[in-house]
């Protein structure tokens, strides 16, 4: 019997659990020789929501931009975190078969099914909106709690069985906290978890929109900026005027646009350079999406040492690339180069502290 399809709304920082839910699924169909996620699959089903035509305006246009300029294999992202962290779960739990592993900044992630070893206790936490949105397409199983509070919130730690060790995960999540609160974040682990563990993605800041579209051949990077003009020209030309207002007063560059219509956009992009273009492209990213600076590179990292120094309890245990020991010989050719980049520009790290 099909199940019926569930109706999400979700704004701001909680909405962003639908994009890398919609790459996994697409990732799992195309390159499940590096990473398969039968419930992501299952997930995109049954969500009513459309992924093609998407209500949120970055969701929407980042989807349209992927389609259009071929960029799919810019997910082995999401599946390179996956596998890691996979991985780094698997081994604590192999020493810690009883083990508390907390998951921070859930969304409608998936990774107990794909290593739950039958003993082990899990907790997905994320904000409320999004709790109960998981709630509704993956109601807890047994030995899985939910929390529904900010991970700044120091009350959930006494929601976390100690007794037999704790590992704690948290994919592509600090970047949208700024380093102050996540110096308050790690001493509070430090006070209610001695010898527990975590694994996170840490952001660093990035080398800038050239560096990156450097990578592609000249036909593509036309593709892509093509892609991204169609995408926000569609936004743009339905939307509401306060919603271009508001967007228009988030942009930080020294020159701005003459007017509010498509065309006074389009003379002004055209004018900017590489530097200029990446920094408005941000900005607009946080207008479209709600989310502060987009969430790009608000407390961004590039070496583990730097937070050991914020409290003398915290120690590196491990700091990798997203593609350290992954083997890449039967990917393509496109997702081999994405690997490549950010391996060799630093942009994402692993790191795994003991606390």
């Amino acid at each position: 019997m099909q199940q019926d399809k569930v109706k999400v709304k979700l704004d701001g920082v909680p909405a962003t659990m639908l994009f890398p839910l919609w790459g996994r699924a697409q990732l799992s169909k195309e390159y499940s020789s590096l990473f398969y996620d039968a419930k992501a699959i299952e997930l995109v089903e049954r969500i009513d929501y459309n992924f093609s035509g998407s209500d949120l305006p970055f969701v929407g246009m980042m989807l349209d931009i992927i389609r259009k300029a071929n960029l799919l294999p810019m997910f082995s992202l999401v599946a390179l975190m996956a596998k890691q962290f996979d991985d780094k779960i698997k081994a604590y739990i192999a020493e810690h078969p009883h083990a508390s592993v907390v998951n921070l900044g859930a969304g409608l992630d998936a990774t107990f099914y794909r290593v739950d070893n039958g003993t082990i206790h899990w907790y997905d936490l994320d904000l409320p909106a999004a709790i109960d949105v998981r709630r509704q397409l993956l109601p807890e199983p047994d030995r899985v709690t939910y929390i529904a509070k900010s991970l700044l919130d120091p009350s959930w730690c006494k929601d976390i069985n100690t007794e037999d060790g704790v590992f704690i995960i948290a994919e592509a999540v600090f970047q949208f906290f700024e380093e102050s609160e996540m110096k308050q974040f790690f001493s509070m682990l430090a006070d209610n978890f001695p010898d527990g563990e975590i694994v996170f993605t840490a952001m660093a800041r990035s080398d800038g929109f050239r560096a990156w579209m450097d990578m592609f051949p000249p036909e593509q990077r036309d593709a892509i900026r093509a892609a991204w003009m169609e995408a926000m020209r569609q936004w743009w030309e339905k939307s509401p005027q306060d919603q271009k207002d508001k967007a228009m007063a988030t942009l930080k560059t020294l020159t701005k646009p003459k007017g509010t219509e498509w065309s006074d956009l389009e003379v002004w992009w055209e004018k900017l350079n590489d530097m200029e273009k990446a920094e408005a492209l941000r900005d607009l990213m946080a207008a479209l999406s709600n989310i502060p600076n987009g969430g790009v590179g608000m407390w961004a990292p590039k070496d583990a040492n730097e937070i050991t120094k914020w409290d003398n309890r915290i120690t590196v245990m491990d700091q990798l690339s997203l593609s350290k020991n992954i083997p890449r010989d039967s990917l393509s050719a496109d997702m081999q180069r994405f690997m490549d980049y950010f391996d060799k520009s630093g942009g994402w790290n692993i790191f795994h502290l003991r606390v």
